[in-house]
């Protein structure tokens, strides 16, 4: 899915757009909202993704 430079990328986006909004004072607009859950379920799926994987992976050479 994302490879570690995305994800870094995309927390760094994630911690920028939540830093201006909150300095120009429109966290209450459901657009911002929607982006940044977006973009932090993007973040959580591809842990929990590439997490499932590798233990897969792991399992598999464990029964070979």
């Amino acid at each position: 899915m994302l490879n570690d430079k995305q994800s870094l990328l995309l927390c760094g986006v994630l911690i920028g757009i939540y830093f201006v909004s909150g300095v120009l004072d429109i966290l209450d607009n459901y657009a911002i909202k929607t982006i940044l859950a977006l973009i932090f379920f993007a973040v959580v799926g591809n842990l929990v993704y590439v997490n499932s994987k590798t233990h897969k992976q792991k399992d598999s050479h464990d029964n070979s």
